[in-house]
């Protein structure tokens, strides 16, 4: 059996409405259960699964994960959250049909498309390829099955032959398929006779016999003399990849600055800085938020609610590692911010003396994503299922975070810090629930990651460039700024000499870990506003808002540990 190839097998299904704006797909959704799946245009053309759920419009991002091409298996899976399918019609079928949860947090159930109405002009798969004009002109109808020589006179006509009596004027798309089958063009079906013919005995999602999209011919006939064609002159079709148009500019032709090659720099001698390096990013217009807001917006948490839940554990893990990555100093780093500091990378900044502002940004990023974490879970004040699945999010992330997986151990090390902070932690009814609905989350936070996040506080655990892309500094940026170890003397003098060691390994190896790095950002497409939401800017104006954002850090910290402590309270009080 010939396996169907990316793009194929789920074009023609009813509930693929191809690229689709959120707001668009928002409006088609009526009633809780409706669901349908679009090309979402910020995500670069990526299956988004959205779905009305308790009167709120939802998305989740459906990973590709792509497979080495081999004989007899797909191309690539489908994957929502853990289990993986090998189309997307699979996936969309193992939901439906089985009314499972597109998400543990949410619970949301699809168990109605929402048909389109009409053809798909371009497909997901081709929103990745260069606009072909040999590809995208319009395609002639074809008969329903002739396999002698006088029949191609119907099939694929060049745009300058008249039409021949009889002809179809039915418009036609212009998607691309390969094989040898005839296809019978059919006027749209109806809304109403579509939504109908769905039946979930069928086993299926879509109508009895659905429209197949035309397909590209594989051969093509040469239009150079006027003589009936022939066998004898069907030459292959070589498909021929085009740059964009004259004038349009495509963005995402364009190497972001995380896959830029560093640039080479000639051997010169060692001058001694003048002036601290910092890599926060200026202040800019946010999509966000407003020029002046205020502490904690409702509108603004339900946005970001829905943002982080649209994406999947890896994906957000990668956004984070972006972005931790930035604010190190491991990536972009600019020719003259390299030689403000005398040296090439963040990670070795950290450690000299003039490294001091750096050292301070790191530990005030740490806890300000520490402080956001744990506000995720305290402000769910709707059922106890609620807190639980926002507790599995943030265990499940870390588990996404952690060496062997995306490596970025600062990351986790924050998402670790919301677990185990004491205003979460005493939350006991929650835990417990966690452990009794969630049991497999609970015991990776118990077995694995506390024992992991315990080992590199104290300046072990693992820290090879191969498995870890970002590594733990906190312990050597809290010691070279004078913190005291806690713990007996004999214990905290070993563990002071570990961290030093770790830390001149880390300035060491500062190379090796921008190119793990760059291994796993390789061909990665961030999202814009989830990128903004993890910046640590963004975090101090949506904690304190715009004008506490300038306060003295000791100050913002006191006064949110209070806020957390109250919502703390408020969700399970002191007996």
């Amino acid at each position: 059996m010939q396996v169907p190839q990316d793009g194929e097998d789920f074009v023609g299904q009813p509930w693929y409405h191809g690229p689709l704006s959120r707001q668009k797909a928002e409006d088609l959704l009526q009633q809780d259960g409706d669901f349908l799946v679009r090309a979402s245009k910020s995500r670069g053309g990526h299956p988004v699964i959205s779905c009305r759920w308790r009167g709120s419009a939802l998305h989740f991002e459906v990973l590709r994960v792509a497979l080495r091409p081999r004989p007899g298996r797909p191309t690539a899976l489908f994957q929502l959250e853990d289990e993986r399918f090998p189309s997307l019609p699979a996936l969309v079928r193992s939901y439906v049909i089985g009314q499972r949860p597109l998400s543990q947090a949410t619970g949301a159930v699809a168990s109605r498309p929402v048909p389109r109405q009409g053809l798909i002009r371009r497909s997901f798969s081709e929103d990745t390829l260069p606009d072909d004009p040999a590809r995208t002109e319009p395609l002639r109808d074809r008969k329903r099955s002739d396999s002698q020589p006088a029949g191609l006179e119907h099939m694929w006509r060049s745009p300058e032959d008249p039409p021949g009596p009889g002809a179809s004027t039915v418009p036609a798309s212009g998607l691309p398929r390969t094989g040898s089958d005839p296809v019978i063009l059919k006027t749209p079906v109806p809304l109403g006779s579509v939504a109908d013919s769905l039946r979930a005995s069928d086993g299926q999602l879509h109508a009895k016999a659905p429209t197949k999209p035309p397909r590209t011919p594989s051969l093509l006939l040469p239009d150079a003399s006027g003589r009936p064609p022939t066998y004898c002159e069907l030459v292959p079709r070589v498909l021929r990849v085009q740059g964009p148009p004259p004038g349009h500019n495509c963005p995402e032709s364009e190497v972001p600055w995380w896959e830029a090659e560093e640039e080479k720099e000639e051997d010169r001698c060692f001058a001694r800085p003048q002036a601290e390096v910092s890599f926060c990013l200026p202040d800019t217009p946010s999509c966000l938020l407003g020029s002046q807001n205020r502490p904690l917006e409702p509108e603004v948490l339900h946005t970001l609610r829905g943002l982080f839940l649209e994406h999947h554990p890896g994906s957000t893990a990668l956004h984070l590692l972006l972005v931790d990555c930035q604010a190190t100093g491991v990536l972009g780093v600019t020719k003259a911010q390299r030689g403000a500091m005398g040296v090439a990378s963040g990670l070795e900044l950290l450690t000299l003396p003039h490294g001091h502002r750096l050292r301070l940004e790191l530990l005030e990023r740490l806890e300000t994503l520490a402080l956001a974490g744990a506000l995720a879970v305290l402000g769910c004040a709707g059922p106890l299922e609620e807190r639980a699945a926002a507790l599995r999010g943030l265990v499940e992330l870390a588990v996404a975070l952690r060496p062997g997986a995306v490596g970025d151990l600062p990351g986790l090390a924050a998402v670790m810090g919301a677990l185990l902070m004491p205003q979460v932690s005493r939350l006991e009814r929650t835990w417990r629930h966690l452990r009794r609905s969630h049991t497999e989350a609970a015991l990776a936070f118990e077995q694995e990651l506390k024992p992991l996040m315990r080992s590199l506080n104290e300046g072990a655990g693992p820290s090879d460039p191969g498995e870890v892309a970002l590594p733990h500094v906190a312990p050597a940026a809290r010691l070279l700024e004078g913190e005291e170890l806690p713990g007996p003397l004999d214990e905290s003098c070993e563990r002071l000499l570990r961290t030093l060691h770790r830390a001149r390994q880390t300035a060491r190896d500062a190379p090796r870990f921008r190119e793990a790095v760059a291994r796993r950002l390789r061909g990665f497409r961030p999202n814009p506003e989830l990128t903004e939401a993890l910046t640590t800017g963004f975090l101090r104006r949506l904690l304190w808002g715009s004008r506490g954002a300038g306060a003295p850090w000791a100050t913002r910290l006191e006064k949110f540990h209070r806020v957390l402590s109250v919502l703390s309270q408020r969700l399970e009080p002191d007996p």
